[in-house]
């Protein structure tokens, strides 16, 4: 029942928005009462800090090259914003509608952020990047300026020219790429 929960708590709060859902939707979604979803998250608050974990997924170990999984991120993007349901990263949608002063919702987002920006360092340290912190900050901003065109512009190409943007980075670094 618990990932039953969470599942249609995704769904909704990612494609309505977290203000816009409450708990009685979730439950009368699913077919349960209100007493059984609080009887698995005690509150609203708990239902969303359980639905950002959950969105919290690391990048899996890959056999491509640093420079692969680098630019491979941008192509995820890509196919990710061609998708009907995209609807920008869910941490920074949950942060923009919860407010600043939500503490543990700020802390995921922060968290998993800077989880995304540490696995392009841990990539550019492999590659020998002299500023390797820097560039994988420079490529976080790559990735959430590519999101927020795309919201607005509505096109998936975004992605395509932020990758470019990343080659021109990752080029200046030194890094060898592949014609």
């Amino acid at each position: 029942m618990k990932e039953r929960i969470l599942e249609t708590a995704d769904r909704l709060f990612y494609l309505k928005g977290i203000r816009a859902i409450g708990v009685d939707t979730i439950a009368a979604e699913i077919g349960i009462s209100k007493r059984t979803l609080y009887n698995h998250f005690p509150s609203k608050d708990a239902l969303i800090s359980a639905y950002l974990e959950r969105r919290f997924v690391q990048p899996r170990p890959s056999d491509k090259s640093p420079v692969e999984q680098i630019l491979g991120t941008f192509d995820s993007l890509e196919r990710r914003f061609s998708a009907k349901d995209f609807r920008g990263c869910p941490f920074v949608n949950a942060v923009a509608e919860m407010g600043p002063s939500d503490k543990s919702v700020k802390k995921i987002a922060i968290d998993f952020k800077e989880s995304r920006r540490l696995w392009f360092r841990d990539l550019l340290v492999k590659l020998g990047v002299a500023d390797a912190e820097g560039l994988a900050t420079q490529l976080v901003l790559l990735v959430d300026g590519s999101i927020a065109q795309d919201l607005v512009r509505d096109d998936p190409k975004m992605a395509r020219a932020a990758k470019e943007a990343a080659k021109v980075l990752l080029a200046g670094a030194g890094v060898r790429l592949k014609a």
